[in-house]
């Protein structure tokens, strides 16, 4: 048992280790800028950290993520439940969640800079816009799913509605909620990016388009290295326990 447990701590760092390890020796015998080492990476990482930008900019990245997602999750749970519970209602918006979910990325945010103008409240309605549909297919799914007869047995021992939510409604929806939540913050950052990019001038976006004007590569992968951490940060420390706390009534 505690065997296991040591391989499942040490084979994720052996396994980048291996990455770098990779990464050190192509970028060596390629001996170009447009592949630096993680050592030239770091260095770059650190100067970016010490200078202040680094943190401003990507502060002002995870606010518009954070505010984003937030509205994202908020109003696609509540569509995705009713879409889910009522047939008629499904029937009548799956073509309107067809449309919005093959509607480019690029496209709703450069409508929504042309009605609505270079603001932040318009950088932050293109990502919601791009992320909604995403969120409300995957709960719909869940509310779907959700088993009848346990909500009827609910409503023969009269289970108050707060009651019904969180024993009978909230463990069937739980894994549906955290595969929109997860895939939705791989998916919104990377529009945040494009939205920065389009028309802020602020963010990893803006940063990231400065350093391809630039050709610095190593500065472009040390923002992308930072912010990866973060998301993954955000991953392990609320994500995961939210996930595991709620699974904790299962055997």
């Amino acid at each position: 048992m505690i065997y296991t447990g040591l391989r499942r701590r040490i084979m994720p760092l052996l396994s980048l280790a291996l990455l770098l390890g990779l990464w050190h020796l192509l970028a060596h015998w390629l001996h170009s800028p447009n592949l630096p080492s993680p050592a030239r990476v770091a260095q770059a990482l650190w100067q970016a950290l010490q200078s202040g930008e680094l943190p401003h900019h990507l502060l002002a990245t995870l606010r518009r993520l954070i505010i984003s997602f937030a509205i994202a999750m908020l109003i696609g749970c509540a569509i995705g439940v009713a879409l889910g519970v009522n047939a008629k209602l499904d029937a009548f918006f799956d073509q309107w969640l067809i449309i919005f979910l093959n509607i480019p990325a690029l496209v709703s945010i450069i409508l929504c800079y042309i009605w609505f103008g270079l603001e932040e409240w318009a950088a932050i309605l293109a990502v919601v816009i791009n992320k909604l549909p995403n969120v409300i297919v995957t709960i719909r799914e869940g509310a779907r799913s959700l088993d009848k007869d346990l909500q009827e047995m609910a409503q023969c021992y009269r289970f108050s509605p707060g009651k019904t939510l969180r024993w009978v409604i909230w463990p069937q929806l739980h894994p549906f909620v955290m595969a929109a939540s997860r895939s939705g913050l791989a998916l919104i950052w990377k529009i945040i990016l494009v939205v920065e990019l389009l028309g802020r001038s602020d963010g990893m976006g803006y940063q990231l388009h400065l350093f391809f004007q630039m050709f610095d590569v190593a500065s472009l992968l040390a923002y992308t290295v930072a912010f990866i951490a973060v998301i993954q940060a955000l991953e392990w420390l609320v994500l995961h326990p939210l996930d595991k706390r709620a699974r904790s009534w299962r055997r």
